[in-house]
């Protein structure tokens, strides 16, 4: 399994073309069987930061800020790392953003 993080600026939206790109990418993905799950996530101007190593229970006052923000994600089932390769090009391409691909770790 690979997580396909999306990376988005934060300076648009997603428009209804894009996010009829995306649908039928998820069409793609499912007819193919290699879709899991997908979702867009909350902006990271509203995510919280939480370090609670060694119990210390840290929580800044302000939101994490970055220009670059993860928001949304697939989570894709594949039979090489050549496979969500390919995949995650044509996940950028759907959304118009740029991606990140990672594969699970395996035990």
């Amino acid at each position: 399994r690979f997580i396909v993080f999306v990376i988005d600026d934060g300076l648009a939206p997603a428009s209804a073309n894009e996010m009829d790109a995306i649908g039928a990418f998820n069409d793609t993905l499912k007819a193919g069987g290699h879709f899991v799950t997908a979702e867009g996530i909350e902006s990271g101007a509203n995510a919280i930061v939480i370090d609670n190593r060694a119990g210390a229970a840290l929580v800044p006052w302000i939101a994490y800020s970055a220009p670059e923000r993860y928001t949304g994600f697939w989570i894709i089932e594949t039979d090489s790392e050549a496979q969500a390769h390919a995949l995650a090009h044509e996940a950028s391409l759907a959304c118009n953003r740029k991606v990140e691909l990672r594969a699970y770790l395996v035990p």
